[in-house]
């Protein structure tokens, strides 16, 4: 919608009929412009410049970026997995060992029945967890040293092997440097060619 505005213009300066000067003055009425004419016009080209999109060199560099920061959180997060393996290791040969040293001290106690040619160690991993009749319990209750046997968390065997047989085992029979297994259980270790964050390699822990 126009809008108008009245202009008065100025009398001109020509006689009247009667001898007097001057005439009457006339209004005039010119149209506003509307509101916000010209300077939309301004603003939606302004607009259209900011709103262009990614250049083919801007892309590149975003892309390179992306790529960049990628290849460093890959190393970071196989570095957690691994120190989580490394933890999940710890704990699963302090509990197999507490339990070992738990079964010799049944067995020097009497609770646990020894062969007479026998050290008092477990003869496997398993008789930890089904563990043995109580010798001096007048019910004859059993006496358990383990829950379960845990896995060795570097074993790269497949998932169907027991996990009594993911770990290497040492008899008292055999050096420390030299552990073979034998008629008991005298001690453990992964059977995993790697090495620990620390530099040791994980069969020595």
């Amino acid at each position: 919608m126009n809008l108008w505005c009245a202009v008065r213009r100025r009398p001109s300066p020509r006689p009247s009929p009667a001898g007097g000067r001057g005439g009457k003055s006339a209004a005039v009425f010119l149209p506003l412009p509307r509101a916000g004419e010209g300077r939309g016009e301004g603003r939606g080209e302004g607009r259209r410049k900011h709103q262009r999109g990614f250049t083919l060199v801007e892309l590149m560099v975003t892309v390179a970026i992306v790529g960049v920061l990628a290849s460093m959180a890959l190393p970071l997060a196989e570095l957690a997995v691994r120190r989580t393996q490394e933890q999940e290791l710890r704990s699963s040969l302090r509990e197999l060992r507490q339990a070992i040293d738990a079964y010799k001290r049944a067995t020097e106690a009497g609770t646990v029945p020894k062969a007479a040619d026998g050290t008092g160690y477990p003869p496997t991993l398993e008789a930890l967890v089904a563990g043995s009749v109580d010798a001096r319990d007048p019910l004859r209750r059993p006496v358990r040293f383990l829950r379960r046997v845990p896995r060795d968390p570097f074993f790269r065997g497949g998932a169907d092997v027991p996990a009594a047989q993911t770990w290497g085992l040492r008899s008292y029979a055999s050096p420390a440097d030299q552990p073979q297994p034998g008629k008991d259980v005298y001690d453990l270790y992964s059977t995993s060619q790697e090495t620990g964050l620390n530099g040791r390699p994980y069969r020595e822990w």
